[in-house]
């Protein structure tokens, strides 16, 4: 057990003290393959609870250890009480670890620890906010915003959303077909081409372009642009999107403020055999002259917090402050004007972001519109389950697998 909680180690510490993105962490780490399942799991798990793990080290500990003993604990913590795993291998293997890391004049205190933890743990607080941060393990900040823009019942469904699943999307066809003859279990979706898989581990028909993973929403959001001649999405990396939507529209211009950015939308591009997609480097703040009323459709696909997509970047939840959510909103408003600009009259300009805040929605559409009067909303169809939002459509994860948003507005004159 000693190795497979060194690599859960190596990859959690390049994503707290590194601050690597987990997916990068993961990728460039060497993992010992018979507990690679295991290992990436339990890195997520640790991530996905790491409000509640920090709270029990807090309450446990008279003095907050250092980052690296607090990261093993974590993993114990975990592999305790989401694994079910025998308590006294977990303990032993973090007391191993500690010496293995160099750490041994604190194996001690990591043995006491986590013999003090499973013999009575922390009850969770009393105070209703930090009750609800702490068990699922949200940010206070953001706890307070969902209930305010949904209130508490929803909000907590939203916090509770654990996704297990994976969507691949054969955008070319015949997945059925493929999946069949690989004995892969999975379920339809509303959409001919996207299909429900659990534990699938990714094959070579992935490198030949024979499918793609994307997410039920992001792919809805896609179902749900009109088809044209030419399309700008001004915000493209990785490039799930582009892709998608140049199955519908004779070309699309992606762009993305960094060149490595770009290369990963041209090599997606690539691997689906798209010929149709050219991808260039652009800050979407600032307006490209050379475009201005030059494509049937823009899809300003946004930065945002991300808080609609945890479950699959739990990292997220204890990487953004409540200042950046006003930071992201005008940064937002900007992309959302400049990219305007791009819109032929008739044509439709399309917002969508992956977090469920109205900040970062609703109020940001209507903000445009107040502004600009040559836009007008119009609503959006689809046959994915959600909430709507004006005329404009809110995937929540508990209803829909994730926390989409998009708004359809058309340029009137």
């Amino acid at each position: 057990m000693v190795n497979y909680f060194y690599d859960t180690y190596t990859i959690l510490n390049k994503v707290y003290s590194e601050k690597s993105f987990v997916k990068q962490a993961i990728s460039s780490t060497f993992i010992e393959e018979k507990n690679r399942a295991k290992t990436v799991k339990t890195v997520y798990g640790v991530l996905d609870k790491d409000i509640e793990l920090s709270y029990y080290i807090k309450k446990l500990s008279q003095k907050n250890p250092k980052l690296v003993i607090r990261t093993i604990l974590k993993i114990a913590l975990y592999n305790i009480k989401y694994l079910q795993k025998a308590e006294y291998a977990v303990i032993n293997s973090a007391v191993e670890l500690t010496k293995k890391l160099g750490k041994g004049a604190m194996s001690g205190f990591v043995n006491a620890f986590l013999r003090k933890f499973v013999a009575n743990p922390p009850n969770l607080p009393l105070e209703k906010i930090e009750n609800l941060s702490v068990k699922y393990s949200y940010p206070t900040f953001a706890v307070k915003k969902l209930i305010k823009d949904y209130g508490e019942e929803t909000a907590i469904k939203i916090m509770a959303y654990e996704n297990e699943v994976s969507c691949l999307a054969f955008l070319n066809g015949n997945g059925a077909d493929y999946l069949n003859e690989k004995s892969v279990k999975y379920e339809n979706t509303v959409f001919d081409n996207l299909f429900v898989v659990k534990n699938f581990v990714r094959d070579d028909g992935f490198d030949k372009g024979l499918y793609t993973f994307q997410n039920v929403c992001s792919y809805a959001i896609c179902d749900a642009v009109k088809g044209g001649n030419c399309l700008i999405d001004v915000c493209s990396a990785p490039g799930g999107k582009s892709v998608n939507l140049s199955y519908k529209f004779n070309k699309v211009v992606s762009l993305d403020i960094h060149e490595h950015r770009i290369e990963l939308v041209k090599s997606y591009a690539n691997r689906l055999k798209r010929n149709n997609i050219t991808a260039i480097v652009h800050d979407s703040t600032t307006v490209k002259d050379e475009f201005i009323d030059a494509f049937d459709a823009c899809l300003c696909d946004a930065p945002c917090s991300g808080f609609g997509v945890v479950s699959e970047n739990p990292d997220i939840k204890f990487n953004r402050e409540e200042l950046d959510i006003k930071n992201l909103t005008e940064l937002q408003l900007n992309i959302l004007k400049a990219s305007s600009n791009y819109v032929k009259k008739d044509g439709y300009l399309y917002y969508s972001t992956c977090s469920v805040f109205k900040d970062e929605n609703r109020k940001t559409v209507d903000k445009f519109l107040s502004e600009n009067k040559n836009f007008i909303e119009e609503e959006v169809i689809t046959k994915h389950p959600h909430v709507k939002d004006g005329k404009a459509m809110q995937f929540l994860p508990h209803i829909s697998g994730g926390g989409f948003f998009l708004a359809k507005l058309k340029r009137i004159n």
